[in-house]
Order: structure tokens, then sequence, then C-alpha cells
């Protein structure tokens, strides 16, 4: 069998209904939709959810869930990852080697794998068991740290200011 020679099942493909075209059709005059009432009339509840004027089921239930705005998303590189580099590794280096792609707040080291060479990490975050792992193999860890915000900024010089007098 091929794609020329596929057909619907019998039944499958059903005429459209043409309403109002005459009282021969079957649907003519009020078109299917009786006599009188809301449900007669043009522009009657087609909108999803409405329940006749009773409080709808979506607005009666309580809000759940919750989106954090000051989340940080971090890309993950684990140790094992980091043996072929040499000397400071860092997020312009890891996004050169292709560990990372660079379109994140900031890289965490999570712990995976064995390192054999002596590296100068300095990321965002670094887990404890890859820190473990780093001075293990005689390297050493700098955290980065996260870029202050507006708010943050402007608490620090109050703080300055106020000690200052």
């Amino acid at each position: 069998m091929s794609l020329n020679q596929l057909k619907a099942p019998r039944g499958a493909n059903r005429a459209k209904k043409r309403v109002g075209r005459g009282q021969g059709s079957g649907l003519g005059k009020t078109a299917g939709r009786g006599g009188k009432g809301q449900k007669a009339r043009s522009g009657n509840m087609h909108f999803e959810g409405f329940e006749g004027g009773q409080m709808p089921l979506q607005r009666r239930l309580p809000k759940f869930g919750f989106h954090n705005i000051f989340r940080r998303e971090l890309e993950e590189v684990k140790v094992g990852d980091l043996q072929g580099l040499s000397g400071v590794v860092d997020p312009v280096a890891l996004k050169s080697a292709g560990l990372v792609r660079g379109n994140r707040d900031g890289v965490v080291v999570l712990a995976g794998g064995e390192l054999s060479s002596a590296l100068t990490v300095k990321v965002h975050r670094v887990t404890a068991g890859a820190r473990a792992a780093i001075e293990k193999a005689g390297g050493k860890v700098e955290l980065i740290p996260a870029p202050q915000t507006m708010h943050q900024k402007a608490k620090a010089a109050k703080k300055a200011a106020a000690q200052a007098k």
C-alpha cells in the first residue's frame, strides 16, 4: 500500500452542516437553535469557563504556585569535564571549551568524575563535593560574587554614608 491509496474509513468524513438554508434543509428558520432564550441569540456565552453566572471553577479554586523573579539560572559543569583544561578555569574559558553556552546567570561546578591536574577554578558556585575534588587534585576554588541589584547598591551606599558620619 502506498500513500496515494490511503482512504479514510466510510463515515469518517461528514459534510459540514449548512444552517439557515431554508426549511427543507432541516436546519432552516431558527438554524437549529430552537426558539427564543439566551442561547438562541447571537453573541451568547461563547467564552471558555462560563457557568451561567455562577462563580466559575477557575475563580473558585485557590491560587497556587510561585515564580521567583530573582531566581538565578546557573549552567552546570561536572568536575570530570574540567579534566582537559589547564591553568585558570573561568566562565570565558568554559565557553571557549564548549562546556557552557554562556546564556545564563553564571556557572556552578558539580561533583562528578575525577580531576588529576591542579586547576584554579573561578565560578559563581561550587558544591562541597566538587570543592573537595578540586582541592584534592591540588587546585583551588575562587567564587565570583553575584552582580548587585540596584536596591543592593543603594542599600550599601546608604550604609556606608551612615558609617561615615
